[in-house]
């Protein structure tokens, strides 16, 4: 199944070291690292790492990379609270009781994950790899001076600012996460070198609220920025439709240097966070429309980040082994490996997908009714106030 006939050339990374896992942000937070720890077990035990597939190293990573998107006064705040978690923090930085408690270690682990997602641009920009992927990353909400949805320092902004610093001129980032990807939009919506693309549930409905078809970049960046705000509801057809109608044609009119992406599953119609309708099989349908794209528009130069899901033994897991078969053109059996299954309940006591694909989702009538009309409002829009910036219909 996914993955055959997908045809990757050359040398295909996934970025990997245990200390990810230290990105903790507490007992019964629903950004828990088991989620990427087990999508790693199951990539390995789904025989996707093979000759010319390999997990490479994060690399060190220094604070003065970290400065060039994030204001120092902030970092203090976060290396401080990391030996102090208990400390008082001003709340404009972000931590603290709600979405981004701090805790210990919170700076080494943060930055490991910069170091990730920058050792995957680096790892596909210098040619090591074709592809490379960085399954802890896609920490997309985290913003220059706080943190923000269970992000702490933003790594997908530090790979493209990487790849911008090391002669990158045109970068496409799109992220699928259901939440807007506000924090990389805020970094780059005045760069337009940079065009970031988020799909995502409606801000009217979810957070952080923001992520409108209106928004389309500041300056000499106007339309560098594209969102298209999905109505609850949105099933993966509909998701899909509206790819196909002004996302794709969008990316092949910027024409990258390279590929960046945001592979957030919490779209899943189980998401216990969001309001979305998709599938596993309509994510695979996802990466491999990026994958084609990213080899027919940016010479096979793709760089991937998790983000976002919270279903952390039934979704998130078969969906990023998905997204690296893709990428790594391999194939999956239906069936997923009984030796994952049984270390998923060992680790967790939950009972685990026995399959990579999912039955269909239903919605009612109505709410499918809106989402088919939200989607085609939002097409329409980006069509009007995007598409022209780069010569595209």
């Amino acid at each position: 199944m996914a993955g055959e006939g997908s045809g990757a050339i050359g040398r295909v990374a996934m970025v990997w070291d245990d200390g990810l896992a230290a990105y903790d942000l507490g007992q019964g937070h629903p950004l828990a690292p088991i989620r990427v720890e087990l999508t790693v077990e199951l990539i390995r035990h789904s025989g996707l790492l093979r000759a010319g597939v390999d997990e490479v190293l994060p690399g060190s990573f220094g604070e003065a990379e970290l400065l060039r998107l994030h204001h120092q006064d902030f970092v203090e705040v976060v290396k401080r609270l990391s030996a102090d978690p208990g400390g008082w923090c001003d709340p404009t930085f972000g931590l603290g009781a709600g979405d981004t408690p701090a805790f210990e270690g919170m700076h080494a682990a943060s930055s490991l994950v910069c170091a990730g997602s920058r050792e995957a641009a680096r790892q596909v920009w210098e040619g090591e790899a074709d592809h490379a992927f960085n399954p802890a990353g896609g920490l997309h909400h985290a913003m220059p001076d706080r943190a923000a949805g269970f992000c702490v320092y933003n790594d997908p902004a530090v790979a493209i600012d990487w790849l911008l610093q090391h002669g990158a001129e045109r970068v496409c980032y799109v992220d699928v996460d259901v939440h807007h990807g506000d924090g990389v939009e805020t970094m780059f919506a005045h760069d337009p070198r940079v065009l970031t693309i988020s799909l995502h549930e409606s801000g009217r409905f979810l957070f952080p609220g923001t992520g409108r078809v209106q928004d389309i970049g500041d300056g000499a960046a106007r339309g560098s920025v594209a969102n298209l705000p999905l109505h609850p509801g949105t099933t993966g057809e509909v998701w899909l439709g509206a790819f196909d109608a002004v996302i794709e044609p969008l990316i092949r009119a910027f024409d990258a240097d390279v590929l960046v992406t945001q592979l957030g599953c919490d779209t899943h119609a189980t998401d216990p966070l969001a309001h979305l309708a998709l599938t596993v099989d309509d994510m695979a349908a996802i990466y491999a429309r990026l994958h084609r794209l990213a080899h027919e528009t940016a010479d096979g130069k793709w760089i991937a980040m998790g983000g976002g899901g919270y279903q952390l033994v039934q979704v998130v897991p078969r969906a990023w082994t998905l997204a690296f078969a893709e990428m790594s053109g391999g194939a999956l059996e239906v069936e997923i490996p009984m030796v994952w299954r049984e270390l998923a309940v060992e680790r967790t006591g939950a009972v685990p997908p026995v399959s990579f694909t999912d039955d269909p989702v239903r919605v009612s009538d109505a709410m499918y009714e809106q989402a088919v009309r939200a989607a085609k409002d939002s097409v329409a829009a980006l069509r009007e106030l995007v598409l022209p910036h780069h010569g595209a219909r």
